[in-house]
């Protein structure tokens, strides 16, 4: 058995409504998240808790078993606490200022870049003296999180010789060295 899947998911204060075809609606404190989860998986709600089990031991059941527990844990996780990524802007003259909710990013283009975040993610943005730029991007759905922060350290990825970019806060960048001297 996954031993994953078979973990019983708490709700905290999350209420959960489990639809017809296992159409599951998780509503909290940050939001309300939904998820169609395969209709051939039990799904069980009692004490609190939600349980997904599969109905036979075969091959599909048992990887989708502690795949849909898993995102199921994610959409209560969500709603209740929420998710968060920062980013780090690394190099001179690299900066992000939000305004009316549009995020303002100067990565050494000729132009800035304006990236307006989606219907329930806030972006902020902030630098503490003699420290880098930090952007914080947060919301109740883990995968639309870590898409945007995906999607805005693409815009400049972090170069190996001098470490300039937007990385993951923490991220380490493998270095390389650069040329050496003929002589």
């Amino acid at each position: 058995m996954s031993r994953i899947g078979k973990i019983p998911i708490p709700l905290g204060k999350a209420t959960v409504e489990i639809g017809k075809a296992n159409f599951v609606t998780v509503k909290g404190a940050k939001g309300e998240l939904s998820l169609q989860v395969d209709p051939e998986m039990i799904l069980s709600l009692e004490d609190g808790t939600l349980a997904v089990s599969r109905p036979t031991e075969q091959k599909r059941h048992r990887t989708m078993h502690g795949l849909y527990r898993a995102l199921l844990q994610n959409l209560v996780t969500g709603v209740n606490d929420g998710f968060a990524k920062e980013l780090e802007l690394i190099g001179v003259g690299y900066k992000a200022i939000v305004n009316n909710g549009v995020l303002e990013l100067g990565l050494g283009y000729s132009h800035p870049i304006f990236f307006l975040p989606p219907p329930g993610i806030t972006v902020t943005a902030g630098q503490e003296r003699g420290q880098n730029t930090i952007v914080r991007i947060e919301g109740s759905d883990k995968q639309l999180v870590g898409q945007i922060a995906a999607k805005l350290r693409g815009l400049r990825k972090p170069e190996p010789y001098k470490g300039k970019g937007v990385r993951y806060r923490g991220e380490e960048v493998r270095r390389k060295a650069g040329k050496t001297a003929s002589r």
